[in-house]
């Protein structure tokens, strides 16, 4: 690559993980009768069209990771296992995906909070940029633990100092999860049996600010009476009075958990797909609420680019966009990893919400 092209390329990552329009994304996980999880979750960008597109990666795929020199000198891997992932920005920077074993991964925007380990050019051979996390551990681990291993032996860098740093959410078949988070520079994991993540602050600060809505309820307050006064609610869900609708991190996270906990508990996992994207239609971001007034919003119709939810039991990956609302579905089950070759396509050919016209005769 041409070093005009590299710092071409290296300014626009460094915008795309900067700027706060950047940081909101909105994950949840939802729970079958049967004890099955789905994974759900909102990408967000607000600056220009993320120009995502889905990767089919076969067993035996290498890749090598980027630096931040703008080069390609990092650490090389393998794919293990096949995967399909749902990248951004360029094909190589997956932002979700699961793979052929069932396992589903995806990064999530941590700015202000984060801070990878130091590394050196001696340490390149084991370097793997952070936007290139989730394409290797979806070629590499089959579990939660697997991850956690090997996850140790490697330095976590970013592609450019002055990018935004991100965490990662991980889930196996076994319905465990972790999110790993770099503080201060040592990786840190967590047990996320809740399910719920969004951005900065970390999982733990967010766990906790969720103590400050333990009078939320669902369905609807009871009747009060002040005296000769009769207090009624409006309407229904008055119980989420006071339930927090704007579009930071600490307030997303806590909608996401209370929609979550009160949702129903289908008894297949394709309910629970279909659950998870209507929650999280609540979490669409207008494309000009991310910006101050008077200044002109890029010209995309949302800042919420896609969405997409994971079933590790039926090993199923399905996303829709901005551009079209339907559920798309890849199937694993259908792919040969060992047979199929590499591809990158766009999510959407055709960049227009179709319109279906209703003829009456």
């Amino acid at each position: 690559m041409k070093m005009k092209t590299i710092a071409l390329w290296m300014a626009g990552v460094a915008a795309f993980l900067s700027l706060p329009s950047a940081s909101a994304c909105t994950g949840i996980t939802l729970t079958t009768s049967g004890n099955a999880r789905v994974v759900a979750r909102t990408i967000e960008w607000g600056g220009t069209n993320l120009n995502s597109q889905y990767v089919i990666v076969p067993r035996g795929y290498q890749q090598q990771s980027w630096l931040s020199d703008g080069t390609t000198d990092g650490m090389k891997f393998t794919s293990r296992y096949g995967y399909v992932g749902l990248a951004v920005n360029q094909k190589e920077f997956v932002a979700e995906g699961l793979n052929e074993k069932g396992l589903s991964a995806g990064l999530f925007y941590f700015p202000g909070y984060g801070k990878y380990p130091a590394s050196s050019v001696a340490e390149k051979s084991v370097t793997i940029a952070d936007l290139q996390l989730v394409s290797w551990i979806l070629g590499e681990c089959e579990t939660v633990d697997e991850v956690k291993e090997a996850v140790s032996k490697v330095k976590v860098t970013t592609i450019d100092p002055r990018a935004s740093t991100v965490h990662w959410r991980f889930t196996d078949k076994s319905n465990r999860q972790i999110v790993l988070e770099y503080i201060d520079g040592q990786a840190v994991f967590y047990d996320n049996p809740l399910g719920v993540l969004t951005n900065s602050p970390d999982l733990k600060w967010q766990l906790t600010n969720l103590n400050n809505y333990v009078n939320l309820y669902p369905g609807s307050a009871a009747v009060q009476q002040f005296d000769a006064l009769e207090l009624r609610s409006f309407g229904v869900g008055s119980g989420f009075l006071g339930l927090p609708g704007d579009i930071t991190p600490p307030s997303r996270f806590v909608r996401a958990a209370f929609y979550q906990a009160t949702a129903p508990r289908y008894d297949t996992t394709e309910e629970a797909v279909l659950e998870g994207f209507q929650i999280l239609r609540n979490f669409d971001i207008p494309i000009g609420a991310e910006f101050d007034k008077g200044t002109k919003p890029a010209d995309i119709p949302s800042a919420t680019q896609w969405t997409a939810a994971a079933d590790m039991q039926e090993l199923k990956l399905y996303y829709s966009t901005m551009y079209n609302s339907a559920i798309r579905c890849f199937d694993l089950k259908t792919i040969n990893f060992t047979k199929v070759k590499y591809r990158a396509e766009p999510l959407d050919k055709v960049t227009r919400q179709p319109i279906q016209t209703i003829t009456v005769k």
